[in-house]
């Protein structure tokens, strides 16, 4: 197979808005409780769902890359478990697609920067200055970017947020605008545009 051809095939496989939307099975299982079997992601379970009606009221997602190795989400989520509020996230992204849910979702772990960009350089940010705040917002966090901070996720990943997002999106009722993210809403990382692929990917993908 050929460059372009490939480029091509993949582009299909990421983009195409039909193959991704929501199924009657996966929504009932979004609103599950406890360690739910969730089709085509390999889950790990450090914390449990319970209901979904005590759950905190998660109105955004803030998508994070971490410059740890591969291999690094297992061990963050386990340190974000044993202390919940720790600076990090509830959910963690290994670079072979694995996602670990580390804190149970009535806790509130300490990420993002305060919602602190103005300028609009990214997206209108009207709607998030001082607004789209760790405290409101549920953080997703992809391992793997180091030593190379510009590299995008893996193709592992990409697959397993297809699925992820859309599991988000049903148990916290967030409209797909309130997909965001860490450098459209605060003044980051100069080097690169953490999260912004993905943020992108899911808004493209649609309902």
């Amino acid at each position: 197979m050929n460059s372009r051809l490939l480029a091509a095939t993949l582009f299909a496989l990421v983009f195409s808005p039909c193959a991704f939307a929501q199924t009657p099975e996966l929504a009932a299982i979004a609103r599950a409780s406890g360690t739910p079997e969730i089709p085509g992601l390999k889950m790990v379970w450090l914390a449990p769902w319970g209901e979904p009606a005590k759950a905190h009221p998660w109105r955004n997602i803030i998508v994070h890359q971490t410059e740890g190795p591969a291999g690094s989400a297992r061990g963050g989520a386990q340190a974000q478990s044993k202390s919940p509020t720790r600076r990090g996230v509830t959910v963690w992204v290994e670079t072979d697609g694995t996602v670990y849910w580390a804190v149970a979702e009535h806790l509130v772990p300490t990420h993002g920067d305060g919602a602190n960009r103005n300028d609009s350089k990214y997206i209108d940010n009207r709607a998030t200055y001082r607004q789209v705040i760790g405290s409101n917002s549920i953080g997703v966090e992809f391992a793997g970017n180091f030593p190379d901070v510009t590299r995008g996720p893996t193709e592992a990943q990409i697959a397993a947020w297809k699925i992820l997002v859309q599991v988000l999106r049903a148990r916290y009722n967030i409209p797909l605008d309130r997909v965001y993210a860490h450098n459209w809403i605060d003044y980051k990382d100069a080097r690169y545009c953490e999260g912004c692929a993905l943020a992108t990917m899911a808004r493209e993908w649609g309902e």
